[in-house]
Parts: C-alpha cells; structure tokens; sequence
C-alpha cells in the first residue's frame, strides 16, 4: 500500500513552508500531508501591531492564541493526524528542527501509528532536553543574536515566545539569513521570512519527553543531515544520531545526507523528494 508521509515543522514555522516539497513528492507519486500544529497556519495570531507601520510597544503585549500549547497538545493533535493517516496504509513521519520534539514524543505513545520515523536535522532529545542541548559543544558556534535582538516582549507575561520577522534592521535579517538560508538567494530568503508566524509556545519538554527505547526504539529511523545547516549544526545533528543509536543499539538510525541549510532544503526540494523517496522504499513489502 502506498505510504503517507506526515510532514511536521518547526519552531515560528506552519504547513505553508511543506507545499514545494509536497508538489515534488506528489510528481514522484507519493502521497504526504503537512500538519499545522496547535496555534499555526491559520490558528496563528498576528496582532495589528505586527503590521506596518508596527508599534512595537503594543506587540510587546498583544494578547497570542498560542499561550497556554503545551507539548502534550501539540503530540495529540499529531497522533489524531497519524491516526487518520494510517487508516489508509503505511505512515512516514517527518519532523524538521523543533517539530522533531513532537514527533518524538508522538513516537513514544503510539509507535503503532508509525512505520518509519524521519528526522531532517530535528530535535531528538535522547540524553538531556532540548533547552540543555543548547549549552553544549556542540551548540558553541550557534549564533542566535539575531533571534534574540528580534524578540518582542516578556515570554514569562506574554506566556508565549514572540520574534519580530518583519522587522527591517539590516543586521538582524543578515543574521537570520546566515543562520536560516545562507546558501539561499537573498530574494528566497525574504520570501520564506515571510511565511514565519511571530509566535511560539514555550513547553520544549522534560525528561518524559525524551526518546524511549521500549516505543520510539521500536520504530525503523532515518535521519536526514543537513550539513551546511548552522542551526542545529552537523555535529549536534550526528549527537543525536549517536545517542539515538547507543539507546536502541538493535536498531540503529538510516543516515543520509543532504547539501543544505536549515531551510535551503524546503526552498529547492527535489533532492530532498529523491530521498524520502528512497526512504519510503525501505518500508517492508506488505507494510
């Protein structure tokens, strides 16, 4: 039967940015559904404050429909998707950067729904949280002075992160695009700029959202490197290949790679459709 890939995004991100790679997988006939989590796509607020000429002052407390989402929404909402999805045969579960945290903890409730799960440079806590990961060396040349400049308010009163994407500061959108799109053209950068959503909910987990080898471990894995990615950079992405593969030695992660940035990937997608029409390849015969 032919799979289902089930694509979830990242972090200020939404279904939007998935269409290019879905119309490449849909020319190499493959069928895929781009999820919006709780409080994205169409769900997200964008306060008029945002708008031009914006008024900082009001952004800095405008009320977001995203405060109060935790992780644990987030993954339900996931596993009614993945339910659905497997109605109508084999599931592939692809999460990018923070949507990796989701469909981990997805994979540890219901690994049932799951017939392979694929990571393209995303989060797979395994050792410690994520938040922890950020601090170490594998993290050190991570430049997120540009995210941190253009952020608006108090997350603690706000009870929500919110990031000023449409602000016009040159140095802040050239640090976006070196840690984003550096291998991108400045006219793609600005375009998928412009499919960020201002903002995100804090709840990155706790050690009970971290991989478990007797669920998550059961599920065949791919991940997917990025390696000119400065986000989530190469050698914090094989980190986590290795903790994946220390916790379930008997089921080691399919590893390929991919020349890209953290997005440049989702900008020109056909190489990225060749892989994970590949991956779906692996699935048994008769999944």
């Amino acid at each position: 039967m032919q799979p289902t890939f089930v694509l979830v995004h990242g972090a200020f991100a939404n279904s939007f940015s998935f269409a290019p790679l879905q119309a490449e997988l849909g020319l190499l006939g493959h069928r895929s559904v781009a999820v919006d989590l709780p409080g994205h796509g169409f769900a997200a607020t964008y306060p008029g404050a945002y708008q031009a000429p914006q008024d900082l002052a009001g952004l800095a407390c405008a009320p977001g429909a995203i405060k109060g989402v935790t992780l644990a929404d987030n993954a339900a909402h996931l596993i009614g998707i993945l339910e659905r999805a497997k109605r109508n045969g084999p599931v592939i579960l692809v999460s990018h950067s923070r949507g990796g945290v989701t469909a981990t903890v997805a994979a540890n409730r219901r690994p049932d729904l799951i017939d392979r799960i694929v990571y393209v440079s995303s989060w797979c806590p395994v050792d410690l949280d994520v938040s922890a990961y950020y601090a170490e060396p594998e993290m050190a040349a991570v430049d997120a002075r540009g995210l941190a400049s253009a952020m608006v308010g108090n997350p603690a009163e706000l009870g929500l992160l919110r990031c000023n994407f449409r602000t016009a500061d040159p140095g802040v959108l050239a640090s976006f695009k070196a840690a984003f799109l550096a291998d991108g053209t400045d006219e793609e950068f600005m375009v998928f700029l412009n499919t960020f959503q201002p903002d995100e909910n804090l709840d990155a987990g706790t050690p009970d959202d971290r991989a478990q080898a007797d669920s998550w471990g059961r599920i065949p894995r791919t991940y997917i490197r990025l390696s000119e990615d400065t986000s989530v950079p190469p050698a914090m992405q094989d980190r986590m290949i290795r903790e994946g593969d220390a916790l379930t030695p008997q089921n080691p992660y399919d590893v390929r790679t991919l020349t890209s940035s953290h997005l440049k990937w989702l900008v020109d997608p056909a190489p990225a459709a060749r892989v994970l029409a590949e991956v779906a390849a692996l699935l048994p015969s008769g999944s």
